[in-house]
């Protein structure tokens, strides 16, 4: 199956355009990319910051071990 309608690579590249299709989308798809990696970042850092701070609010209020006092 060809997308740029060749039907033989036997030929010279340096006459040939374009040879995949979106050829020269590259630096928006790098822009959206790179903007997914970093709000990826962000919403991690802020979801780990958030549990942690739950931790360590039960840790000072001992609400993580009143759970097991009662099993034993």
């Amino acid at each position: 199956m060809s997308t740029n309608g060749m039907t033989s690579w036997a030929v010279d590249l340096k006459d040939v355009a374009e040879i995949y299709p979106f050829a020269g989308s590259e630096m928006l798809l790098y822009v959206i990319g790179l903007a997914f990696w970093i709000g990826w970042h962000i919403i991690q850092l802020r979801q780990e910051a958030a549990e942690l701070k739950r931790e360590v609010d039960a840790d000072r209020d001992g609400s993580h071990t009143k759970a097991w006092i009662g099993k034993y």
